[in-house]
């Protein structure tokens, strides 16, 4: 037995797992297996029992968690966002096989029945149904309006929710639906207002905020306050201003906010206000006109806000 085959052996003890059915041949002494080189050992003198054995791990290499992750080929994770959390097969439309030849008239028949039965086992019954139709709008608004993927993962939590507690009937799948996204956005930080919301619905605005308040309160949602200073960075982005802006904004916000300015006032228009007057301030060009478009509020709210936010500085400078 080589030196070099007997130190390799007692690196990868602590690595390989016992096996107590077999015995050393030599020195009856305990077996192990080293699967990093596919070999079964002595652990007392060294001895290779047997080699090239069955490797069962991956064949690639990975050296951290992301490299692990794209190399995987187990398939997609599971998620709320389908109502079938993505266990399902899909079928493609595209009537071509792998090697994208296109198929023969018999099976793209066969492939239209196996697409029909398919979509008929995926939502055997009402409720999957609904579901599916829920989340395909909860989607759909996702995507119109930018939010990241945990939002339409807490949307998705929060309308399987109202489904099982029974809180559907006598209201649509649509205005739920929007409630949700409405919801789970001010719950992760990344608020959308009523009007931006409502925009992207099928449903009107009176209908989205009372299905909001009534799923919030049915399923005990902890929703705090929007944060006027949570629009900022966006109002900013999409104006194309610059950093120094948006932290004079923010400064403008916690001001009004020591002065109780805040209360009772729409936090996009004060958000909007702030950034308008920071960027006076700040002696970057922008126009009401531009803030209220981008804000998606009345240029009279610009205004007002403007001067209450301007007016609560100047006291906390006296004070």
């Amino acid at each position: 037995m080589s030196e070099k085959t007997h130190t390799r052996t007692q690196t990868n003890e602590q690595t390989a797992s016992n096996d107590e059915t077999l015995r050393c041949p030599e020195c009856n002494g305990n077996v192990i297996t080293d699967e990093g080189h596919g070999e079964t050992v002595c652990a007392d003198c060294g001895l290779v029992v047997s080699e090239d054995s069955v490797d069962r791990g991956p064949e690639w290499r990975a050296f951290n968690a992301n490299e692990k992750d794209s190399k995987s080929r187990v398939g997609a994770p599971t998620t709320n966002t389908m109502h079938d959390k993505g266990l399902s097969t899909n079928i493609d439309w595209r009537n071509k096989d792998a090697y994208g030849n296109s198929l023969g008239s018999r099976q793209r028949q066969k492939m239209q029945r196996l697409r029909k039965w398919n979509e008929r086992f995926r939502t055997r019954d009402s409720k999957e149904r609904n579901l599916k139709q829920a989340l395909g709008e909860i989607d759909r608004m996702a995507s119109a309006l930018g939010l990241p993927t945990n939002v339409r993962e807490t949307a998705s939590v929060i309308y399987r929710r109202a489904l099982n507690d029974n809180l559907l009937p006598g209201r649509s799948i649509e205005g739920v639906s929007t409630a949700c996204v409405y919801a789970a956005a001010r719950m992760a930080g990344v608020p959308r207002s009523l009007d931006e919301i409502t925009d992207v619905s099928r449903v009107d605005k009176s209908e989205v905020a009372r299905t909001y308040r009534y799923v919030v309160r049915e399923l005990k949602l902890e929703v705090r306050p929007a944060d006027p200073e949570s629009y900022v960075p966006r109002f900013a982005s999409s104006l194309g201003l610059s950093e120094e802006t948006e932290r004079r904004a923010r400064q403008l916000l916690k001001n009004a906010k020591e002065k109780g300015v805040h209360s009772g006032k729409s936090p996009v228009g004060l958000a909007a206000a702030a950034v308008y007057a920071a960027a006076l301030l700040t002696n970057e060009k922008t126009t009401q006109a531009a803030v209220s478009e981008v804000a998606d509020i009345s240029e009279v709210t610009i205004r007002n806000r403007y001067h209450e936010l301007l007016e609560a500085e100047e006291g906390l400078g006296v004070a």
